[in-house]
């Protein structure tokens, strides 16, 4: 399974929907969701700031990470940004490759 982080900023539309239900009753629909799909959430945080929620979650592929955000998205109750997470073992395989690489102007 891969992991990605997913930031989610609620619309007012989704504030609404946090406020009738709770946020417990959300992370429940959104686990449900991600299951749907073959996936899962390790963390879903509610947050301060520009973020609504952060959530770590696995999901068996970049496609089915894609499907789940274009979903939640097109609800236009919720904006996610899907951020794909890297563990150390796969930058260290990722640092013994060598693309033949020219930086622009060089």
């Amino acid at each position: 399974m891969a992991k990605y982080l997913l930031r989610v900023s609620y619309t007012t539309d989704g504030v609404k929907g946090i406020l009738k239900e709770g946020g417990s009753a959300r992370v429940e629909a959104a686990g449900k969701a991600a299951a749907s799909l073959g996936g899962s959430f390790d963390a879903f945080y509610f947050t301060f700031g520009d973020d609504d929620a952060i959530v770590i979650a696995d999901f068996p592929d970049h496609v089915t990470a894609a499907a789940l955000s274009l979903a939640v998205g097109a609800s236009g109750a919720v904006r996610v940004s899907t951020t794909p997470l890297i563990t150390p073992e796969e930058m260290d395989a990722a640092v013994k490759l060598h693309p033949d690489y020219r930086p622009p102007g060089a």
